[in-house]
C-alpha cells in the first residue's frame, strides 16, 4: 500500500447534505462542516464542494490530499458518473469538473466504498482481511475492502449488490417494485429506507417514516414488528448471497436503517438458511463512526485504492 498522506481531506456528497472533514495522521478529525446539497443543481454542487474545501483549509491550513465519496460510480472509460440515485450527477464528469474548480487532483469513489474503507481503517472492522460495507438509506449500496484496499472492479461497480434481484424471492414478492434503474424487484426496492416505509404502509395504510415505525416496534405494535421482521428476512437473504460470493469476515451497515439495533441480532440468526456454509463466522456490525464514516472513508481514498 502506498503511503497515506499526513493531512487528508474527505468530502461526502449526499443527496441532502455535503460534508467535509480533515483528518490528522492518526485518522482523527481536525475539522468538520456540513452544508445542504443544492437540489437538482450540478454547478451549485461543484461550487458548494469547492467552498467547503476552502473553508477547511482556512481553518486548518493546506491539506495533502482530497478524496470524495459520491452516489453511483465513475465509469473508468469515460470519467462520467453512472448509477447515481442523485440523478443530476449521472453522465457528468464530476471528478474532472471538481478538479478544475479546485485546481488540484482528487480521488473519487462510491459512498458505500467509503463506508467500508473507513470501518476497515480503525473502525468496527479493524483488523479484518475482508470487509463488505452496506448502505441502507435512500438507496442501497455496497463496497468491498480486501487487505485494507478498496476494490473498485473492472467496470467500477464492485459491491453494487443493490441492483441485483432480491434472492430467494417469495411468491408475494414477485415481480417486485419497479426500480429507477429500469428493472423490477431490485434489492434496493426492498431494503432502502423508502422501501421499508412503503412496505409498512401497504400492510397497514399508515404513511409513517422509518423512525416512527421503529418507535412503534418498541411500543409493542404488532404491525410495525411484522414490517421489521419482513425487512430483516429480506436483508438476511440479500446478505446471504453476498457471503456466498465474497465470503467477507465482517459486514458493516451504514445509512439510517443501520441504527436499528435489533438487525444485528436477528439478521445473522436468519441468514443461516441461505448461506452455503456451516458454521457461518461472518460478523454483522454497526459502524463505529456513524454517519461520518463516509466522509472519513473518503479522506482515506488516496493510497487505499486497489
Amino acid at each position: 500500500m502506498s503511503q497515506i498522506p499526513a493531512r487528508r481531506l474527505g468530502i461526502d456528497l449526499g443527496g441532502t447534505k455535503i460534508e467535509v472533514a480533515v483528518l490528522d495522521a492518526e485518522g482523527g478529525f481536525l475539522f468538520r462542516e456540513r452544508r445542504p446539497t443544492p437540489q437538482g443543481d450540478y454547478s451549485g454542487t461543484i461550487e458548494t464542494m469547492a467552498a467547503l474545501v476552502a473553508a477547511a483549509e482556512q481553518a486548518v491550513g493546506a491539506v495533502d490530499s482530497i478524496g470524495v465519496g459520491t452516489p453511483g460510480t465513475t465509469t473508468p472509460q469515460t470519467g462520467r458518473i453512472k448509477n447515481a440515485n442523485s440523478v443530476v450527477l449521472n453522465g457528468r464528469p464530476l471528478q474532472a469538473d471538481l478538479q478544475r474548480a479546485l485546481g488540484r487532483s482528487v480521488v473519487m469513489a462510491n459512498d458505500a466504498n467509503c463506508l467500508a474503507l473507513s470501518e476497515a481503517q480503525g473502525g468496527a472492522a479493524a483488523g479484518a482481511q475482508s470487509v463488505f460495507g452496506v448502505i441502507l438509506g435512500t438507496g442501497v449500496g455496497g463496497g468491498l475492502v480486501f487487505d485494507g484496499r478498496l476494490i473498485g472492479g473492472h467496470n467500477g461497480i464492485a459491491g453494487e449488490w443493490g441492483h441485483n434481484p432480491l434472492p430467494w424471492a417469495r411468491e408475494d414478492e414477485r415481480p417486485g417494485p419497479a426500480c429507477w434503474c429500469g428493472q423490477q424487484g431490485c434489492i434496493e426496492t426492498w431494503l432502502s429506507g423508502p422501501a421499508f416505509m412503503r412496505d409498512h404502509q401497504a400492510a397497514t395504510g399508515r404513511a409513517w417514516d422509518a423512525p416512527a415505525i421503529i418507535a412503534a416496534v418498541w411500543a409493542g405494535d404488532a404491525a410495525a414488528q411484522a414490517a421489521l421482521d419482513r425487512y430483516a428476512d429480506r436483508l438476511a437473504r440479500g446478505l446471504a448471497s453476498v457471503i456466498n460470493l465474497f465470503d467477507p469476515e465482517v459486514i458493516v451497515l451504514g445509512g439510517g436503517l443501520s441504527n436499528v439495533a435489533a438487525l444485528y441480532r436477528t439478521v445473522p440468526a436468519r441468514w443461516n438458511d441461505w448461506v452455503f456454509s456451516d458454521p457461518i463466522r461472518s460478523r454483522l456490525v454497526a459502524p463505529q463512526f456513524g454517519d461520518s464514516s463516509g466522509v472519513r472513508g473518503a479522506a482515506f481514498l488516496p493510497g487505499c485504492l486497489a
